[in-house]
Order: C-alpha cells, then structure tokens, then sequence
C-alpha cells in the first residue's frame, strides 16, 4: 500500500499528534509565562520561535501580545500548526482514508474535529485555557486508544505510527528548545530557583513529571531533565523512545514490502547518534546547537519517508 492512502494515514495521525503538541507547547508557555514580571510577553515570543511560527505571527500582528500569540497557535486558520488548523487537517486526511481505517478510529477523529471546532469558535479566555488545553490532550488519546484497540498491526498502522512519533520527536525536541530562548535574555538567571521552576514547567509540559520525580526520588535538576525527556527509552515522549519507535516501524515496512530505502539508513544514524551521545556532552557542545541538529534530522527524514514510499504519486 503506498501512494496517496499511506501519505493519506501518515499525515493523519501526524497531524492529531500536532494539534496536541501544539497545545502542550502553549501549555509550556503559560505556565512559564507565570514565572516571569507581570506584563513581560518575552516568553510567547521564545514559544513562537521554538514553533516556527514566530515569522507568519508577525505578519499578521504588529506587536507581541500574550493573548494574540494564544490564539493564533489554537484557531488561527491561516497558521498550519495551530490546534483547529491541526485538527481540520486531520479529519481532512480520515475522509480521503476512510475505507483504511476502522469505523472507531474515524468516530474518535471526527468526535475531535466536532468538539474543538465548537471549543475555538471563538477567543479562549485566559481562565478558560487549561480546560481547553486538557480537552487537545485528552480527545488526541482517544484517538490513539481507538488505533491501538481496533487497527490490524500492518502497513496502515506502522504508517499511522511513523507520523505519530515522527511528530512527537519533533515536538519534544521544540518544548526543550522553548527553554534556551526563554534564558537568552536572562542568563545570568541559570541555575537559580527561577530556572529550576521552568525547568520543571518543561517536563510538566510533556507529562513527564510524575514518572520522573518516581525514577529520581522526588530530586530534580536541569540535566537529569534533558536526559530524561532525550535519552531515557522508557519515556514515551523521549527523543530516543520516538526515534526507537521509527525505527522498528520503518523496519516492519521493509520486511513487508522486502525494500529497504534511504530512510531506513537515516533512521538507523539518527538512532546510533542517540545511543551514543550522553547528556554531559550534549550540555558540553550546547543544548540549542544539539536540538537544532536533531530538528533538521528529524524534517529530514519526514521527507525522505514522503519520497521513499511516494505519498505525493
């Protein structure tokens, strides 16, 4: 099965893993947002920076308002990352595979696009916003459990698979990164309790918090941090559990389809660097530098999958 159906399902479930994502990126922001002095917007600037988005917000925008930056990343239309653009786009993609997916999995992603189009209507108010933000979450896991518990273990659910981790990987390399751009005007600031506190609003960030404090007794710092949410393997949301989840997904299409392709090789580097590469050198040459690296990685490989497998035949 390759061609428009498998590009049809990797974006689909690409794009629900988005829309989440993008939520807990807002979610990273707000919190951190309460960190800072009262009317300091820098962090939502830090926030569309790490989303790429930063570029088409100023286009739109003449300033940086904290309020304007939110709802441009939940219901902004014209912007593809946002929650409602996300959402839009995957139901877009369960039309065109209907026949592809079980009648569960179509339910759970339309049920979504249904509650959150009625959600973002309009403005979020700021009290409002964590009850939305929760909503993202918790309609995208119901939409995961409907895969996990209805799909054939075949190529439609390794393609599904790749888009999910492919977006997970990505994001979780994007919410680390928000914390070097918050610091850049403040850094004389690391190492203090302020950092510490955004620190862990990162790893709340990405549901991490509870399985980290219960791997490290409760103690926390900045490096046991970043070493957790990139290397530690039995993290869902690690960097190396996602590139570890490719990698035996983009496996199992090889032995299915008996070919092996460039983004099999790029997959088996990216998966050797990880293993590799320990925290104290990625801290020694630079968090921002690594995560930029493994962000043009990661882009790259979804390209490469695209080609590899001719989504755009």
């Amino acid at each position: 099965m390759l061609g428009k159906t498998a590009g049809g399902l990797f974006w689909m479930f690409r794009y629900l893993e988005r829309s989440e994502n993008t939520a807990r990126l807002i979610e990273a922001g707000f919190r951190i947002a309460l960190t800072r002095p009262a009317g300091d917007d820098d962090e939502w600037h830090s926030v569309l920076q790490t989303a790429a988005a930063s570029n088409l917000y100023y286009q739109r925008h003449e300033e940086l308002d904290a309020a304007k930056a939110i709802d441009f990343m939940l219901r902004d239309k014209s912007n593809p990352s946002s929650v409602l653009s996300a959402i839009t786009e995957a139901r877009q993609n369960a039309r065109l595979v209907r026949t592809a997916i079980t009648r569960e999995v179509w339910e759970a992603v339309n049920d979504t696009y249904m509650l959150m189009k009625d959600a973002l209507a309009r403005p979020v108010r700021p009290r409002d916003l964590p009850e939305v933000l929760a909503m993202v979450r918790q309609q995208s896991a119901l939409v995961r459990g409907s895969m996990a518990g209805t799909m054939l273990r075949n190529d439609i659910f390794d393609f599904s698979r790749l888009g999910t981790f492919l977006e997970r990987a990505d994001n979780t390399a994007r919410i680390l990164d928000v914390k070097y751009y918050v610091l850049l005007p403040s850094i004389n600031q690391i190492g203090s309790s302020l950092d510490n506190v955004q620190w862990e609003t990162i790893l709340r960030s990405v549901a991490g918090q509870r399985a980290y404090r219960w791997l490290n007794q409760g103690e926390s710092n900045p490096m046991g941090i970043a070493d957790f949410l990139i290397f530690d393997g039995r993290m869902p949301r690690s960097l190396k559990f996602s590139v570890a989840k490719m990698s035996t997904n983009l496996r199992y299409l090889a032995e299915q389809y008996d070919q092996r392709h460039a983004s099999h090789d790029q997959i088996d580097v990216l998966n050797a660097r990880l293993s590799n590469a320990t925290i104290e050198r990625v801290f020694e040459d630079g968090l921002h530098e690594f995560l930029t690296d493994f962000l043009t990685d990661i882009a790259r490989l979804g390209g490469q999958i695209e080609q590899d497998y001719r989504f755009l035949g």
